[in-house]
């Protein structure tokens, strides 16, 4: 079973960007956005991996107590159609244009042969694809119109940032999202608890089959399904597990768990990429079991791919 990265989102390839800026543009109408939140009160959780499943080099333990403030998030990660709103409204210019390509899963391509640039060193499924963008999720042929409520994707943890100043909001601390993520269970290996489908029943988007060829759909998807599209976890937020991998605020140090703050930790100063939480629809035990509540893996800030979205959070206090 692998446990390196680009199993499960394409890291940036040393590229020279174009020259287009990535700038806000402020206009008369920037007022943010609204957003369907959650307010969990905070306390204390355990954190981390109880059953010693993760990959060594992920850092998921030991398990160590944490006491969180107050916060408000996301019931759902950020869908095109919101994201649409932030381009419309700023003019910004995301990464994956400014580099004119980005990753597609390869069974997802939506372009024209000349568009397919090539596939991922170690990781043939993925596909360095000329104008694959949020706008165009899967290659030039596609528009995230098509997909509103889906979430958005290859979206840089920089363009998360960005949209986050717009909206008035941030990323959630990895430590946040695991307590948001938990639902208010303890100690499960799931956000819904241990088994993976209860009763038969799908509880996220996740691969099906052989990976990375055959995917049986099994939970009606291939690619990126709606947002609420399976049960929400106990604190009523949906696809915390699966769908898309989500950026969080802190950098990836896979000994950080070792001497991490008790109160309101906020990850290391330095690492080697930004924390990503949940997993996505390309996930599978055969060689990616990232889909449980305690995993963590990351990715460099100016990477994008088909896989990856975020979802923000604000201060208890602020209006949702």
């Amino acid at each position: 079973m692998s446990n390196t990265t680009n199993c499960c989102s394409s890291p940036r390839e040393p590229l020279i960007k174009t020259r287009q800026p990535r700038v806000l543009r402020q206009t008369r109408s920037l007022q943010g956005a609204r957003h369907q939140d959650v307010g969990l009160s905070g306390g204390r959780f355990a954190m981390g991996d109880a059953f010693a499943e993760g990959y060594p080099s992920d850092g998921e333990t030991p398990v160590h107590e944490v006491k969180l403030d107050g916060f408000r998030i996301d019931a759902t990660p950020v869908t095109n159609s919101m994201f649409a709103d932030f381009i419309r409204e700023t003019g910004y210019c995301t990464e994956a244009e400014q580099y004119g390509t980005s990753a597609v899963f390869h069974m997802l391509v939506r372009a024209q042969p000349r568009d397919i640039l090539g596939a991922a060193a170690g990781a043939p499924w993925w596909l360095n694809v000329r104008g694959a963008n949020w706008a165009h999720p899967a290659g030039p042929s596609s528009s995230w119109e098509d997909i509103e409520n889906h979430p958005v994707v290859h979206v840089s943890h920089h363009d998360a940032l960005a949209y986050c100043a717009w909206a008035r909001r941030r990323l959630p601390t990895e430590a946040e999202w695991e307590y948001a993520a938990r639902g208010g269970l303890e100690g499960m290996r799931y956000c819904w608890g241990n088994d993976l489908t209860p009763g038969g029943e799908h509880r996220c988007n996740i691969w099906q089959g052989t990976f990375p060829k055959i995917n049986t759909r099994d939970d009606g998807h291939l690619g990126t399904a709606p947002t609420k599209s399976f049960p929400p976890n106990g604190y009523g937020l949906y696809e915390m597990a699966g769908n898309v991998w989500e950026w969080c605020g802190d950098w990836f140090l896979p000994k950080y768990y070792r001497n991490s703050p008790t109160d309101n930790p906020l990850g290391p100063s330095i690492g080697a990429g930004r924390v990503m939480r949940g997993g996505s629809y390309l996930c599978h035990d055969s060689y990616c079991n990232r889909y449980r509540v305690a995993a963590r893996t990351s990715n460099t800030p100016d990477s994008s791919s088909g896989n990856c979205g975020f979802r923000t959070v604000a201060a208890s206090g602020d209006e949702p």
